[in-house]
């Protein structure tokens, strides 16, 4: 790519975040304000609602992309179908910013903005087994695809509840993706990774502590949604489709974070879909470590992952699998850390 060339696209994201940042000012003007309770960290009513400015500086991003990019084209009815079920999950969570809709409602969307994306042909069809080979999954493949984009929405939802942390992990993902994608000629993952990092950076100084205002169930649901799809569509970089663990691995803290609650929360006999304020990530803030320190360790955690993606690609097919053993290593030792200051400050998961 010429220097030419990369400074047009970044003038294009800076374009891009300067409209992000105009619509999360408007959304400051005229809020919807998320009231305090004790199952959140703000102690003062703060507007939510800012990532329909990441919403809205991604859409128009693709529609330009869709009609005048031929370098980043996917088949049309992918590219239709990206766009479609990104803006079905931003209307229907937007809506329950407003209402607060049930879980039920909200997983019935996620899962029908899932099958959009499939019907368009965005399918991990191919699994490769270590020592073993590839195999193809048949109907199985749309069963895992549902499973990890609807996972990934709301894993991402979830660990939604600190200023900052989930804005600048995936900011840090988008320019880390985009790069990645370049070098491996995935152009459209190029440029869809580059238009989201852009939606993001109008957003996020507004959104760092003390924040002006929240992205909202619009910007968090959306944001995995589309990371989701990003991953399926990066399988097609090889054969074997393993690098649809490129996106997972960029966002291995949060999801670890939101895995570990999830069955934590399964053993101790919790109600999974009730709401609580016993994440890793929230504990760390409970027992005392600053807001900021925890949303710059997750941070840290996506450019550490981003390093394992670089081995990741330059090892064997064979080996690749076992990037996921310094990740691992890493989220125990975070574990163990906030286990600790949770017993120095006296609370425990279910206080």
């Amino acid at each position: 790519m010429s220097l030419d060339i990369l400074l047009r696209h970044l003038s294009m994201v800076g374009a891009l975040a300067l409209l992000s940042a105009l619509v999360v000012r408007m959304m400051i003007r005229f809020p919807v304000m998320d009231p305090v309770d004790h199952r959140k960290a703000h102690a003062v009513p703060t507007p939510r609602g800012g990532g329909v400015g990441i919403v809205v500086a991604f859409m128009v991003g693709m529609c330009g992309l869709y009609l005048s990019a031929q370098f980043a084209r996917l088949a049309d009815t992918q590219f239709l179908g990206v766009i479609l079920a990104a803006f079905a999950i931003a209307v229907v969570s937007f809506i329950d910013d407003l209402k607060d809709l049930r879980f039920a409602v909200k997983l019935a969307a996620q899962t029908a903005a899932a099958l959009v994306a499939i019907a368009s042909g965005l399918v991990v069809d191919r699994l490769a087994i270590p020592w073993v080979g590839v195999f193809s999954l048949g109907p199985l493949g749309i069963v895992m695809t549902v499973f990890w984009i609807v996972g990934c929405t709301n894993a991402v939802n979830f660990m939604d509840g600190l200023d900052g942390l989930v804005g600048g992990t995936v900011l840090i993902v988008c320019a880390i993706l985009a790069a990645v994608a370049a070098d491996q000629g995935g152009w459209f993952i190029y440029a869809a990774a580059l238009l989201l990092a852009a939606g993001i950076a109008g957003f996020l100084p507004f959104n760092l502590h003390p924040a002006r205002i929240f992205m909202g169930d619009v910007g968090s649901q959306f944001l995995g949604f589309v990371l989701a799809v990003f991953a399926v569509a990066s399988a097609r970089f090889d054969a074997a489709q393993m690098s649809f663990l490129i996106v997972p691995m960029l966002m291995f803290g949060l999801l670890a974070d939101a895995a570990f609650t999830l069955l934590r929360r399964a053993a101790m006999g919790e109600r999974i879909s009730a709401p609580h304020r016993s994440h890793l990530y929230q504990m760390a803030q409970r027992a005392g470590v600053p807001v900021r320190a925890v949303a710059a360790v997750h941070w840290g955690f996506a450019l550490f992952h981003g390093a394992l993606v670089v081995v990741f690609l330059a090892l064997p097919g064979t080996l690749k699998p076992l990037i996921v053993v310094p990740a691992l290593a890493v989220q125990m030792v975070w574990a163990g850390y906030v286990m600790l200051r949770m017993r120095r400050a006296g609370i425990s998961f279910r206080a």
